[in-house]
């Protein structure tokens, strides 16, 4: 294989990875608990939180301090997963490359 198919191919990789990637970053992804929605974009960037106030009471914002870091956690291990389906055929061997 000469050099100039190498780098065509290799081009062609970094446009098909950056062409992935970005499809990560415009999907959505909602994160839940009972009392709290939170949604993201695939750039982990927050988009939304929705509280079902009909189930909060005022003695339970200890619990939805709690409810609010497992939505967020939720959402952020959906994206992590995303990213390494989409983004793992191209970054074998090299975890945590996005």
């Amino acid at each position: 294989m000469n050099i100039q198919a190498m780098m065509k191919q290799a081009q062609k990789l970094q446009k098909d990875m950056m062409s992935a990637k970005e499809e990560i970053d415009k999907t959505e992804f909602e994160g839940t608990s009972e009392m709290v929605t939170v949604t993201f974009n695939g750039a982990k960037k927050l988009l939304r939180v929705k509280l079902n106030v009909s189930e909060i009471e005022s003695d339970d914002v200890e619990i939805l301090e709690d409810m609010f870091v497992v939505a967020v956690n939720n959402a952020m291990n959906q994206i992590d997963k995303e990213t390494d389906e989409k983004m793992g055929k191209y970054t074998q061997g090299m975890p945590g490359l996005f």
